[in-house]
Parts: C-alpha cells; structure tokens; sequence
C-alpha cells in the first residue's frame, strides 16, 4: 500500500465524519448521510489495500 493511498483513504475516512457530525449538529438527514457514506467508503478501502498487502507478503496472490 502507498503512503498515498494511506492518506487518501484516511483523509475520506476523517472528511466523511466531520460531514456526518456537521450533518447531526444541524440536523440535517442528508448530510449526515453523506458524511456517514464517506467514512465507511474510506474505512473498506483501507481494509481492501491492507488485504492486498497480506496476499502480497504471503506470496499467494494471483499472477
């Protein structure tokens, strides 16, 4: 995983929460639901570079 990839998938991670606290703050539905689309759209592709990475030190990923 790149560190820029890193730092993209948290940055969507940290924008998406303040966009669903804004969005709970004001109450307002649909910004708290795209706030809360945002985090957890950043938080699974962090988890799908890790699992990438896994199969790429373990050697058995496909080629």
């Amino acid at each position: 995983m790149t560190v820029a990839r890193t730092i993209r998938n948290k940055a969507q991670t940290m924008k998406g929460r303040i966009t669903e606290d804004l969005g709970r703050v004001t109450r307002n539905r649909r910004l708290q639901r795209r706030g809360r689309i945002d985090r957890i759209s950043g938080s699974l592709k962090q988890a799908v570079e890790k699992t990438k990475d896994a199969f790429r030190r373990n050697g058995s990923g496909t080629r």
